[in-house]
């Protein structure tokens, strides 16, 4: 199958992804779709889904679906949020605050991360929407409950806490391209970009991208562009010892939605409702922490089970099609975060990527509904899946 050049050829996510791989360098690509180690657990989460078939009802009336669900008492137009994803600003100008405003047209969460290269506030002043901000945990506790501040000044919804990363994963794949924040120019890298000139004059004309929220983290007293190392050795400034209560700080300061993202393991799960999250997230980080992890949609049954519907339970983690969506949901998931799926659209083509992405993870999921003889989600349920025997 031929790759696609134009935005207007994608039918599908792995469309978008052709698309983005074919528009950025090695490098920058590698870096959004790659994984720890072996990518044993990147490969696991999209592999999952496969392990599940569809055994649908006939016969039933699906002329009209509605895809419409709520969290926090609040409608959404589908079960999906926008899931933090960092550095967005690399692979296109516009990834995250387009990602954003895709999400408020969609009505879904949009969630920022620590690590985007767009500022809480700007976020919040242009995208419109729901608000999330995902922070991650730092050794620097000062600068952690500053980004936790300005958040809640800029009226974000909910605040999400990333608990499966006392320490960041190895990615081999920036190894070997030689990929660092900021840049290690090499002769590689500079043939690489020189080989997507677009790439390379948006760069150019918007400038170098920062890590805009961990500016801060920069001594005061060193030149602005210093600001861009924090990024490197972000995953350094991860606070290990950051445990339970330390999370109970941050239910006790936080006044909005506590999401909890990161849980596998169903007596996890069921603490995590005691401490008093309002819902969690079953997520392996995509596959870019721990290596060897088992797939997120595999976990999910037993966090649903643990949790007993005391919280909303959602998850990420290889979700490609809206058919994935409809099998997490029928395994318990009240909605998915999306990562590079919708990833894969914005850095490819901003705004407009980020909502063909959207558009398309919508059609598919209606017409699994249909196909399966199902009119609403809630009719989405175990009975329709089976073990696959492929």
């Amino acid at each position: 199958m031929k790759s696609p050049h134009h935005l207007e050829g994608c039918y599908t996510i792995g469309d978008l992804r052709h698309l983005a791989r074919n528009r950025l360098p090695r490098a920058i690509f590698e870096f959004f779709d790659g994984g720890a180690e072996d990518e044993i657990t990147l490969r696991a989460n999209a592999a999952a889904f496969d392990r599940w078939a569809w055994c649908p009802h006939v016969l039933r009336d699906v002329s009209q679906v509605d895809l419409g669900s709520e969290l926090f008492g609040l409608p959404l137009g589908l079960p999906m949020a926008i899931a933090p994803t960092g550095a967005g600003g690399f692979g296109h100008p516009d990834a995250e605050l387009g990602l954003a405003r895709a999400a408020a047209k969609h009505r879904i969460p949009y969630s920022l991360s620590s690590s985007a290269t767009t500022r809480i506030e700007t976020i919040a002043e242009q995208a419109g929407g729901r608000l999330w901000f995902q922070a991650y945990v730092l050794k620097d506790q000062a600068h952690f409950w500053r980004l936790i501040d300005r958040a809640r000044v800029c009226g974000y919804e909910a605040l999400i806490i990333t608990v499966d990363l006392p320490v960041g994963g190895k990615r081999y794949r920036d190894f070997h391209n030689h990929f660092s924040i900021p840049f290690r120019m090499t002769a590689r890298n500079l043939w690489d970009f020189l080989k997507h000139p677009a790439w390379l004059l948006r760069i150019l004309k918007n400038g170098m991208p920062v890590m805009e929220n961990l500016r801060e983290m920069a001594k005061t007293s060193r030149p602005l562009a210093m600001a861009n190392e924090i990024a490197s050795t972000v995953g350094k400034g991860y606070d290990a010892a950051f445990d339970w209560d330390r999370l109970k700080e941050v239910r006790d300061r936080w006044p909005g939605r506590l999401i909890v993202k990161g849980v596998s393991r169903g007596d996890d799960a069921h603490r995590l409702v005691q401490v008093g999250c309002d819902a969690m997230v079953v997520s392996n980080h995509g596959g870019r922490q721990l290596d060897g992890a088992r797939a997120s949609l595999m976990a999910l049954p037993e966090v649903v089970q643990s949790v007993a519907g005391r919280v909303p339970v959602w998850m990420d983690g290889g979700v490609r099609r809206g058919g994935d969506v409809g099998k997490a949901l029928a395994l318990g998931a009240q909605g998915v975060l999306l990562g590079r799926a919708t990833l894969y659209g914005a850095i490819a083509a901003g705004e407009s990527g980020a909502n063909r992405a959207l558009d398309i993870l919508r059609e598919e999921l209606q017409r699994t509904l249909q196909l399966c003889g199902a009119a609403q989600l809630k009719e989405l349920n175990a009975e329709l899946l089976m073990p696959s025997d492929r």
